[in-house]
């Protein structure tokens, strides 16, 4: 088998891919400085020095430096531009901090967000090619042993055998029909001799008996041994193993805003909320001062919703409506040229202003930026019964948008099926949690979250 650094037991060394980023940070900063002031300004630095060491730092936090082995190239890439726009956002909200923004140009900065940016990608994505090159050309390959039985064993054997620029090449598979053939075929191919770098069991969940018989058979191999039930056939896995004492669970519907991800989380809700809470408070005054003349009442509108874990929280928006009374056990949604809503509160509900206020619950820690969208409390007593997995969105806390509303999923639920799509996509959010999908989401919230047709 080769054994260059392209060859199939190696990747690149995560030290290179750190100077790598770290050089284009810099580079890219001289480059703005040349651009706008034709030459270099030696106060920079320590600015220079600081979103390097975030970039490095939101690269890790973006899983940027884990192995590609497996990955999409779209979703390595995207975690990529996410961790560098991340890290010039923590910087500036740095800068607004430490009240220094005024010692720096707003050309050079923006210069060099527009062109450190789309490099690192550029790098990236030739980089990654020339990868899936080797890999087609069978260098860089990880060769696999399958053993199993079903659809899932039928379908990553259909998939692996043919060439792929993931990296793994199948030389061998066994079907699964009982332990003691099983076992035979696998002895008989290890005494072959034949070198595997990985063996994945892919048998299904009522014969995990198996397992260890198949891990005893292959206890004299290095090769890495994965188990591989086809956990897409279960509704709500967040994939994770968990060790509980001296026991191993394998986590089938727990919250992924645990531990060193709730940590992440609160404090992307900080920064980003901080900066955003910053941005929009002169927009926020004037819908205030119109909500105020619009009609008589409060400007805030405030309502018990369930947070995180089911517990109750006051939520925050601008009032859209007029007076009126409503019973706490019944709540009304708005429909389309409902009478109770004012001129101001029909604008400010289609283009979302109405629910700014919710980023002063982000920093309250009531709500988060992204999130499965809170619900009247009348809501989730009525759909609960009728929708599978209707409470599980209450195991993080609620969000001002989420991957439901940047699908068009937002506004009036008037029937049972527009209901049973949105927590769909709330339960596809639990599922795939990462600092990245919250950007991504926030990104396309910039887009076509704010204004839609469905939203009165």
């Amino acid at each position: 088998m080769p054994t260059s650094l392209l060859s199939g037991r190696s990747r690149l060394p995560l030290f290179l891919l750190i100077v790598l980023d770290v050089l284009i940070a810099f580079g890219c900063a001289e480059l703005a400085e040349y651009m706008r002031f034709g030459g270099h300004a030696v106060h920079y630095l320590n600015v220079m020095s600081v979103q390097a060491l975030l970039v490095v730092i939101f690269s890790f936090v973006c899983d940027v430096y884990s192995p590609w082995r497996g990955r999409r190239l779209s979703e390595r890439l995207l975690k990529v531009a996410g961790a560098w726009t991340l890290s010039f956002v923590a910087l500036i909200a740095w800068m607004v901090m430490t009240k220094i923004t005024g010692k720096y140009s707003r050309i050079w900065l923006g210069t060099w967000i527009i062109t450190s940016i789309p490099l690192v990608v550029i790098v990236r994505f030739i980089s990654y090619k020339l990868l899936m090159i080797f890999r087609r050309r069978g260098r860089n390959t990880r060769f696999v042993l399958v053993i199993g039985s079903g659809r899932n064993f039928d379908g990553v054997r259909k998939y692996f055998s043919k060439d792929n620029s993931y990296g793994f090449r199948l030389v061998h598979s066994i079907q699964h029909k009982n332990n003691a053939q099983a076992l035979e075929e696998l002895e008989a191919f290890l005494a072959t001799g034949a070198v595997i770098d990985e063996c994945w069991l892919c048998v299904p969940f009522h014969k995990q008996s198996a397992l260890k018989p198949l891990m005893f058979a292959m206890r004299h191999s290095t090769a890495n041994i994965r188990f591989m039930p086809g956990l897409q056939d279960l509704p709500l896995l967040n994939h994770n193993v968990t060790q509980i004492g001296n026991f191993v669970s394998l986590d089938i519907s727990c919250s992924p805003m645990d531990g060193v991800n709730a940590i992440i989380k609160r404090l992307s809700d900080i920064v980003i909320g901080s900066l955003i809470l910053i941005l929009i408070l002169p927009v926020m005054l004037v819908v205030a001062m119109a909500v105020k003349l619009s009609s008589p009442g409060p400007v805030f509108f405030k309502q018990l919703r369930n947070g995180a874990a089911g517990k109750q929280v006051e939520v925050y928006k601008f009032r859209s409506m007029k007076l009126h009374d409503e019973s706490e056990d019944k709540v009304t949604q708005a429909t389309r040229d409902d009478p109770r809503v004012t001129k101001v509160g029909a604008f400010i509900r289609r283009t979302s202003l109405d629910e700014l206020p919710q980023f002063i619950n982000v920093l309250q820690g009531r709500m988060s930026i992204v999130g499965p969208r809170p619900h009247a409390l009348a809501h989730n007593e009525f759909y609960k019964d009728l929708v599978q997995s209707y409470m599980k969105r209450h195991k993080v806390k609620p969000g001002i948008t989420g991957l439901a509303q940047v699908r068009g999923f937002r506004g009036e639920t008037d029937t049972l099926e527009k209901m049973e799509q949105r927590v769909e996509c709330d339960l596809e959010y639990l599922n795939t949690w990462s600092l990245w999908l919250d950007i991504k989401i926030i990104f396309w919230t910039m887009f076509k979250g704010f204004k839609d047709p469905n939203a009165y």
